[in-house]
């Protein structure tokens, strides 16, 4: 049965890994790659109702993180479908390239803390356009916002998938993860910036600056309401959880209907056809289901691993490697620039149990950092890497050249950082 598991999972992820020459969508992979492993586990087992069981006890767990996922997407959706995010834009106004580099990345990290780092690495590549004509330029623009996204992150509880899993899952806990995690991440973005800083000189072409008035589809009275009671309902979930003790899930539920009925009275005159691509269903036809999908089978396949003890037995195995938590941790970031680091969290998660390591211990938060900002190392091994290939046609191997040793060199200095301070 281990064998079999196995096999399915390894052969299931290589799939996926092997999206682009296969041409086979990797949410659907995973989730055949989920069911199978279900699949034979209970073919191997005598006791059908106590896999059942397990099944639906670990579906309850998957279901909160997909719900919180899909609230967050659609109120994005839901600012951007406004242009709240033009505020953010209308700020800029220098006309030096490096101070524009430094302002770029600095926004992207705390912004990506709030929205997640791929809806940020999408925003902010999309206003580079407007503001860098340079194509070279643009390119070492784009590695750095991958790398300001992924610290960003990082630190905070909703600004990336794996520390959003680990929050729900009960190894973190908001306000700690913040004032642990905050100055190891900001280390690892500013240790590249200063570096990538020499690389430009110069001004900006001012015709660049100056943009062109566009049509946007709010008022600049709405897209405000809409950005800052957005933004605020997102910042309010861990609010929300300290206050009532209820799961995340829930204060992002609110959240949506919040954003729900606001929208419905900013735009209750319009009709209906006018109204619907800034309305929630409108938000839920644009957001990338598909990106749930694979969550799901993923989290099925690493579920089916720990109900049968694979997971255990690979944590076992690692700590007769080496007993340090530390190595143990940063193999995992390394590993997560080229495995994606959400099927490794939830491994880990698996491998290892609030008994052995307790809420906010110091394992979990390293977790969090070093799979979190180990992403950056290579431009496939984060959700914002990815995005940024596509939206910018960035080549792997240029990649490799070109930002690669500089993220190596935050992601040391950053977990440095973070060991001193424990």
């Amino acid at each position: 049965m281990t064998i079999s598991i196995l096999v399915i999972f390894i052969l299931g992820y290589l799939a996926i890994a092997f999206e682009q020459p296969l041409k086979l969508n990797k949410a659907a992979i995973a989730l055949i790659t989920g069911v199978l492993c279900w699949v034979v586990y209970i073919f191997f087992n005598i006791d059908k109702r106590a896999v059942n069981e397990q099944l639906l006890l670990h579906l309850g767990e998957i279901s909160s993180i997909l719900f919180f996922l899909l609230s967050a997407m659609v109120i994005v959706e839901l600012i951007d479908a406004h242009d709240g995010f033009e505020i953010i834009s209308e700020q800029i106004q220098t006309t030096k390239i490096r101070n524009l580099l430094w302002i770029v990345c600095i926004i992207t990290f705390f912004l990506s803390s709030i929205l997640d780092n791929l809806t940020t690495t999408i925003v902010m590549i999309s206003l580079l356009r407007k503001l860098v004509t340079d194509s070279k330029n643009r390119l070492l623009f784009a590695g750095m916002v991958v790398i300001a996204a992924n610290a960003g992150g990082a630190w905070s509880p909703i600004g990336d998938v794996t520390t959003t899993m680990l929050w729900i899952g009960g190894q973190i806990s908001p306000f700690k993860i913040v004032s642990s995690l905050f100055l190891p991440s900001l280390v690892c973005l500013i240790i590249p910036l200063m570096i990538m800083s020499f690389k430009f000189k110069g001004a900006l072409n001012p015709i660049i600056i100056h943009k062109e008035k566009q049509i946007l589809s709010s008022t600049p009275t709405q897209r405000k309401v809409v950005f800052f009671v957005g933004l605020g309902c997102l910042i309010f979930v861990p609010i929300f959880k300290f206050i009532t003790d209820l799961p995340p899930v829930m204060g992002i539920l609110l959240g949506l209907g919040i954003m729900w009925v606001i929208t419905e009275i900013i735009h209750h005159e319009k009709d209906t056809p006018d109204k619907n691509h800034l309305s929630v269903a409108g938000a839920l036809s644009k957001i990338d289901a598909s990106s749930i999908l694979f969550f799901l089978g993923i989290l099925l396949a690493i579920s089916a691993m720990e109900s049968t003890g694979i997971l255990q037995s690979m944590a076992v195995s690692l700590t007769k490697i080496t007993s340090s938590d530390s190595i143990i941790v940063m193999l995992l970031g390394l590993l997560s620039a080229v495995v994606d680091n959400i099927p490794l969290v939830a491994s880990a998660q698996g491998m290892y149990t609030l008994e052995q390591f307790s809420t906010d211990h110091y394992f979990w938060e390293f977790l969090a950092y070093c799979t979190g900002v180990g992403g950056s190392t290579l431009i496939i091994g984060s959700a914002a890497g990815v995005a940024a290939m596509g939206l910018e046609k960035i080549d792997f191997i240029w990649y490799l050249k070109n930002i690669s040793l500089l993220s190596l060199l935050g992601f040391f200095a950053g977990a440095g950082v973070y060991i001193i301070m424990n």
